[in-house]
């Protein structure tokens, strides 16, 4: 299949234009599945293109500031139109994708075609975002209003680097706001190919986008001083390192931090086969590295076996192998960093005794040997302490761990630093409420968990090191925004 593929170079978009980076320079991308295998090359910003692209939205930001909620709408839905209207294009742009990225077509498919929604919900709140609040006197008649922020960094992560984008992009645009996008140097090409459909479709300008390593590059948007908000999304460590760098020009973060959900399984939870297969998505989909997946399972010690052999039986039925062939249901991880993370809570566990079994059918044995590629793991009552327990996985690995109470449980799932999602299984819907409502995190999900039971109507975020505001919702295009309060005298202004 590698022969039936070309190489694909990206570039820069700024101010309307596609561009060469300014110091000429690329960095290669490969296939995860076939490491020796070069797939194409992505620009390699310099600071100077950083420069250009932030001084490019702020010279665009007036206009598109001045326009009305109305009408930025009506772009939004001509975006969503235009990012799937010429099909040939859309498919080559979906099989790349996958060549970049790793993760099976079905998921890539999965990505690329609903990013439209997301622009068409955005431009759906525009007429809520318009209206302002209104407080009548005495003691004096106030409106409050708000305005956009002005140019916006936008930094997206390569798991699922255009769904998140569509929890960012559309909702600053919709407020107002002008953007400089960078997506992670692990997947860069399609992403810069989808925002540069999407640029076209928009004053110049208003929307631009830069690649390359983000120890090149990362800082000099970050401290931008034309930057006045920055959403960023990835792991802890770096969402630390954002805050630290925005706290010299005091610019606003969203930050989309890290996750260990925990998944509560409760004596009366409905396991039948469409449970299962939700448990197994939950953890495994895009072979696990999803912000909101299921990264632990706490299961009544009444239901442990039984839900341990029904994930057994399906993780058992799963193809792992090339991402491109239809029959696949798990492609690689990634890349090689994650890679070897993974493979090392999985080598701590079995070196401190725990039970770690693998599952799936391995097609090609070579492929496997030679690609960054994890069979799904299931770690059964691991020690707490375990790596593979405390920390985000990222990956094809899932810890299953007996309680005993239901205040067991809610203090199983609590002790973490994170605090992103989090679910609850029970046939009782008052008691999957009254432990939800115990749980710290940003969402919990009830009867499922991840992408696939996600509501995008509401916020997405995270409590404690998982985060800070939200994407999503309307309190998402809200964090684009500042409040600007206008008050005159009682009975004169409303």
């Amino acid at each position: 299949m590698a022969g039936k593929d070309s190489v694909v170079k990206t570039g820069l978009y700024i101010d309307g234009e596609r561009r060469q980076p300014g110091g000429g320079k690329y960095y290669p991308l490969h296939n995860p599945s076939r490491p020796d295998e070069l797939v194409g090359e992505a620009a390699s910003a310099t600071v100077h293109d950083i420069d250009a692209a932030c001084e490019a939205a702020h010279a665009a930001f007036p206009a598109w500031a001045a326009l009305s909620y109305a009408r930025r709408a009506d772009y939004l839905r001509k975006i969503a139109e235009h990012l799937t209207a010429d099909e040939a294009e859309l498919k080559s742009r979906i099989r790349l994708f996958t060549r970049e990225h790793g993760k099976i077509l079905k998921e890539s498919t999965m990505e690329l075609t609903r990013l439209g929604d997301r622009f068409l919900h955005c431009a759906a709140m525009a007429e809520r975002l318009a209206a302002d609040d209104e407080l009548k006197g005495p003691p004096f008649d106030t409106i409050i209003t708000r305005q956009p922020r002005g140019v916006a960094a936008l930094i997206v992560p390569w798991n699922w680097p255009l769904s998140i984008l569509g929890a960012k992009l559309p909702q600053a645009l919709v407020s107002g706001n002008t953007c400089v996008v960078k997506p992670s140097q692990n997947s860069a090409m399609v992403p810069t190919l989808t925002i540069m459909k999407i640029a076209e479709m928009l004053p110049p300008g208003v929307l631009n986008v830069v690649t390359g390593p983000a120890s090149e590059i990362g800082d000099a948007l970050l401290s931008h001083p034309r930057v006045r908000k920055i959403n960023f999304t990835g792991s802890i460590p770096v969402g630390r390192h954002v805050m630290r760098v925005a706290a010299e020009n005091l610019t606003p973060v969203t930050l989309e931090l890290g996750g260990n959900d925990a998944g509560l399984f409760l004596e009366d939870a409905i396991l039948d086969d469409a449970a299962f297969m939700r448990i197994y998505l939950a953890g495994f989909m895009t072979s696990g590295q999803i912000c909101m997946a299921l990264k632990r399972v706490y299961v009544h010690r009444s239901r442990y076996d039984e839900l341990c052999a029904g994930l057994i039986a399906v993780a058992s039925r799963q193809v792992i192998g090339d991402p491109l062939l239809p029959d696949t249901n798990m492609g690689p991880v990634n890349n090689k960093n994650q890679y070897a993370v993974i493979k090392g809570m999985l080598s701590q566990a079995r070196e401190r005794g725990a039970d770690v079994q693998e599952f799936g059918t391995v097609p090609d044995e070579k492929l496997y040997g030679d690609g960054y590629f994890q069979k799904p793991a299931l770690v059964f009552d691991p020690d707490p302490t375990l790596d593979i327990v405390k920390e985000e996985q990222f990956g094809p690995a899932l810890p299953i761990i007996p309680f005993d109470t239901e205040e067991e449980a809610v203090e199983f799932a609590n002790n973490s630093e994170y605090g992103l999602c989090s679910s609850v299984w029970t046939e009782d819907k008052e008691r999957a409420l009254r432990v939800a409502r115990q749980l710290e995190a940003g969402y919990t999900y009830l009867n499922g968990h991840g992408p696939l039971a996600q509501d995008n109507r509401g916020p997405f975020g995270g409590f404690k090191s998982s985060g800070i505001g939200r994407n999503l919702g309307y309190e998402g295009l809200l964090e684009f925004q500042e409040y600007h309060s206008i008050s005159g005298p009682d009975g004169w202004l409303l």
